[in-house]
């Protein structure tokens, strides 16, 4: 088993509930709400998305951590499935930013 031992009880699956439950809540209310500020074009869309992206990123990393058990795992095994994600979301994500804004430059 990893260096970390499973936490016991529930209590820590309703800490991770709620921060889940707050994150969602925030990027609804964006969603809904879209304030002007926000709007603003930055690395070829709007900071809003870039927000949206960043918290949806996090929502993974919680999920994949507690619920997926990879926090209780060796710290080898944990940065074996981190490295690639950590490079390949934000490569991926500036491909298609990148082209996107291509595309819709024409």
């Amino acid at each position: 088993m990893g260096e970390h031992a499973h936490p016991t009880g529930t209590a820590w699956i309703w800490k991770i509930f709620w921060l889940l439950l707050a994150i969602t809540a925030v990027e609804v209310v964006l969603g809904i709400v879209k304030p002007e500020f926000l709007m603003v074009q930055f690395a070829g869309t709007s900071l809003l998305n870039i927000i949206f992206i960043g918290l949806t990123l996090v929502k993974a990393a919680y999920i994949v951590m507690y619920f997926m058990h990879l926090k209780f795992e060796e710290t080898f095994l944990q940065w074996t499935i981190y490295l690639p994600v950590l490079i390949l979301i934000p490569y991926l994500l500036f491909i298609l930013i990148a082209e996107g804004a291509q595309i819709y430059a024409a």
